[in-house]
C-alpha cells in the first residue's frame, strides 16, 4: 500500500494496516542540528512534515522515526540499514545524504545510495531528498574552529563538486525509479536572488531552522501531488465509517 493511499485509511483500515510508519534516513540535518552545539526536535524537516499531513489528515496517526546522525555519510549508514530503519516496518523512508559524502569518493556515495534505494525500495516507499547547498564563503560569524572547513565547503560548492554529486545523485534515483524530492535545485534557484550561506545558521551546512519548512513542504506536496483531502484541517474523527 502505498503511502497516499494509507493516509486516508478510515477507522476499518486502521485496524487492518495500522499507523503510517516515516523513518527518515540521514545526517545532520536529518538528525536535527542547526547552530553550534544547537539540535531542535521540534522544528526539523520530518517533524513538520508529520504536523502538515496531520493538519489535513488528524485521524490517521503518524509515528516519524529520527534515523538521522551528524557526521555520518551514506556509506558509513549501510550498517544501520536493518537496525535503525528497516526494524520500524516503515511505510515511507526519506533518504537524505550528501552534505558529508561530497567530501569523499564519488563511486562510493552513489554505490551506498544504490544499496540503500535498493534495500528500502523491497518493503515500502522511498523518497530521495536532496540536502541544501553548502555555503559558498567563510562569512564572518563563523566558529574559529571551523573556519578551515568552511573554507573547503566553499570551494566544493562553488566550483561545482557539490553540484556534480547532486546531479549524480538524482540520476541514480531516477534510474532506479525512486522518487526525487530535489530542494538541492531550490536552493540553488534561491541563490539567484539571496545569499544562500545567510540562510544557514553555522554558515556551513545547517540550515537556519526556518527553512526546514522548505523541506517540509516540498516533501508534503510531492506526497500528496495535489490531491489534499480534507484539507481544510476539520476533524475526521466521526467521518471514519
Amino acid at each position: 500500500m502505498k503511502i497516499k493511499e494509507k493516509i486516508n485509511l478510515n477507522y476499518d483500515g486502521l485496524i487492518e494496516h495500522g499507523p503510517i510508519t516515516i523513518v527518515a534516513f540521514g545526517d545532520s540535518v536529518t538528525h536535527g542540528a542547526v547552530g553550534a552545539g544547537e539540535i531542535f526536535y521540534d522544528t526539523v524537516y520530518h517533524q513538520l512534515l508529520k504536523e502538515k499531513i496531520n493538519a489535513v489528515r488528524n485521524y490517521v496517526p503518524v509515528n516519524v522515526i529520527n534515523a538521522g546522525i551528524g557526521g555520518i555519510t551514506a556509506k558509513d549508514s549501510i550498517g544501520r540499514i536493518d537496525s535503525q530503519v528497516l526494524c520500524h516496518n516503515p511505510d515511507l523512508v526519506i533518504v537524505c545524504f550528501g552534505l558529508n559524502d561530497v567530501n569523499r569518493d564519488l563511486d562510493d556515495y552513489l554505490g551506498s545510495l544504490r544499496v540503500i534505494f535498493e534495500r528500502c525500495s523491497a518493503v515500502c516507499d522511498v523518497i530521495f531528498l536532496t540536502p541544501n547547498m553548502l555555503n559558498t564563503y567563510v562569512a564572518p560569524g563563523t566558529e574559529e574552529k571551523y573556519l578551515e572547513y568552511a573554507a573547503l565547503t566553499a570551494k566544493v560548492q562553488t566550483e561545482g563538486r557539490m553540484d556534480m554529486y547532486m546531479e549524480k545523485a538524482v540520476a541514480l534515483a531516477k534510474e532506479m525509479n525512486v522518487g526525487v524530492c530535489d530542494c538541492y535545485a531550490k536552493w540553488k534557484k534561491l541563490s539567484e536572488t539571496e545569499d544562500t550561506t545567510k540562510l544557514l545558521a553555522n554558515y556551513i551546512n545547517h540550515p537556519k531552522r526556518e527553512m526546514h519548512e522548505l523541506f517540509a513542504q516540498s516533501l508534503f506536496e510531492m506526497i500528496f501531488d495535489g490531491d489534499e483531502r480534507n484539507a481544510d484541517g476539520e476533524s475526521t474523527m466521526f467521518k471514519a465509517n
